[in-house]
């Protein structure tokens, strides 16, 4: 759903998605940190290969957890002071 779109235009989907989901369950998978700043719940979805079997694992997020995993998002695998100040600034912390 958010596919190609970034900056404004994601954070308008995520506050748009977030207003749907006052009167509905929804369920959104995103690699969109504006996206993902507007859940009011957080799972991480990771996808492992063991002998060559694939499973899906997904985790319930804490508060913090879901600041390094939106601040991951913006900056990649080496999470910066500077990541997780955005992180709160987007999730609104």
């Amino acid at each position: 759903i958010d596919r190609g779109v970034g900056g404004a235009t994601a954070d308008a989907v995520g506050r748009r998605l977030r207003s749907l989901a006052d009167g509905a369950q929804v369920l959104v998978v995103t690699h969109s940190p504006q996206v993902a700043a507007q859940a009011a719940h957080h799972w991480r979805v990771e996808k492992r290969v063991t002998g060559g079997e694939t499973r899906s694992i997904v985790t319930p997020l804490s508060a913090e957890e879901r600041v390094d995993e939106i601040a991951r998002m913006l900056s990649g695998d080496t999470i910066t002071d500077a990541a997780r100040g955005a992180a709160r600034a987007l999730i609104g912390a």
